[in-house]
């Protein structure tokens, strides 16, 4: 696509073609009209302001809208992913300690990543500023939840866990609201966001609330996790800005990632005392690494690129929904008439966030 631009700013009369650099996902490229080409972010700005849209200023496109179909199909298989690790996780940790799972988790598929990049004929980026930025998402989306949530669930009952982080989608549209110009807080969002939560904690049992005020260390835990995953998914934004390809920003933070928590690992654990590990542990840490996490975060940063950070962290509804179903077909569990009622509260939550069919007038008007 060629961009015509005089003195800075998208000509007037250009309206067709501001709304096609609008459209155009924030990691690409956009050639101008005097040959050079620029990170469509950059662009995007001068498009925003002709068409009076309004445009995310801490990088990427207009993301306060509507997810598109394929974008809902990206967030699902997201869900199947991560709601999968739940399987992978209750296999390993049988076996081996919280933090060596972790490390191993992050380090192959950092390893698996790294591989794809090459294979793909890209590189990571070597500008001090991008890796500083790799190393802040490590911190905030993968080593401070991971440890905060580890060491919650010795002290209180997963289903619990579960609910406190299904908190995420809240805390992210609040701090979205707060940073950000283009996610600011609706009045559909924020209903859709409660009765979402109020649909996990329905699925999940009203059982799993009875530990509520025990252990409230353990429960401020995992819920200040929750909080670190909102501000990851606010801070993740800016590699849109650096034209970081979604792939090489994966790869990135799970390598920075690795960095952090091999060597605490190594300290708190000490691996190599263990005894030999099952081929079974094997394969499902194997499946954790490639699949819950080196294709889930390709998933993330192209959703967190295109969609924001309040339409991404609706994943953590769909978790539990993922994990269920997986569990009736893989495990043949029985589904009760709480689950089925739980989805549909998440399903109204998801609507009522997405605002497409409120805003659909009726035929005839």
């Amino acid at each position: 696509m060629v961009l015509r631009r005089s003195h800075g700013k998208i000509r007037a009369g250009c309206g067709a073609v501001a709304a096609r650099v609008l459209a155009v996902p924030a990691g690409r490229e956009v050639r101008t009209g005097n040959g050079w080409r620029r990170p469509a972010a950059s662009l995007q700005m001068d498009a925003a302001a002709h068409l009076e849209k309004p445009v995310d200023r801490n990088g990427g496109g207009a993301v306060n809208r509507t997810m598109t179909g394929g974008e809902w199909v990206m967030l699902l298989a997201l869900s199947v992913l991560w709601g999968g690790s739940f399987f992978f996780t209750a296999i390993v940790v049988k076996e081996l300690p919280p933090l060596t799972i972790v490390a191993l988790r992050v380090g192959i598929a950092a390893l698996m990543l790294y591989a794809v990049l090459r294979l793909l004929g890209l590189d990571l980026p070597r500008d001090r500023k991008v890796w500083r930025a790799f190393f802040g998402m490590a911190l905030l989306n993968n080593v401070v939840p991971f440890c905060l949530i580890v060491w919650g669930q010795t002290h209180i009952a997963s289903g619990l866990a579960a609910i406190l982080n299904a908190t995420t989608p809240l805390f992210t549209v609040l701090v979205a609201h707060a940073f950000t110009e283009d996610e600011t807080m609706t009045g559909n969002r924020l209903i859709g966001v409660v009765v979402g939560f109020l649909g996990v904690t329905l699925m999940i049992g009203a059982d799993a609330l009875k530990g509520i005020g025990t252990d409230v260390v353990a429960q401020l835990a995992v819920l200040a996790a929750a909080v670190s995953y909102a501000f990851a998914g606010v801070f993740g934004r800016c590699f849109a800005r650096m034209a970081v390809a979604p792939i090489a920003t994966a790869t990135g933070q799970v390598m920075a990632s690795t960095v952090m928590l091999l060597p605490l690992a190594l300290l708190v654990d000490r691996p190599w005392t263990l005894a030999p590990r099952s081929a079974l542990a094997c394969a499902a840490i194997l499946g954790i690494a490639v699949l819950s996490t080196a294709l889930a975060y390709v998933l993330y940063f192209r959703l967190l690129a295109s969609a924001g950070a309040t339409n991404l962290l609706l994943v953590t509804f769909l978790i539990p929904v993922s994990a269920i179903v997986l569990g009736s077909l893989v495990l043949g569990e029985r589904l009760g008439p709480q689950h089925f009622l739980g989805m549909a509260l998440i399903a109204a939550g998801l609507t009522a966030i997405d605002g497409r069919l409120l805003r659909r007038s009726p035929r005839g008007t």
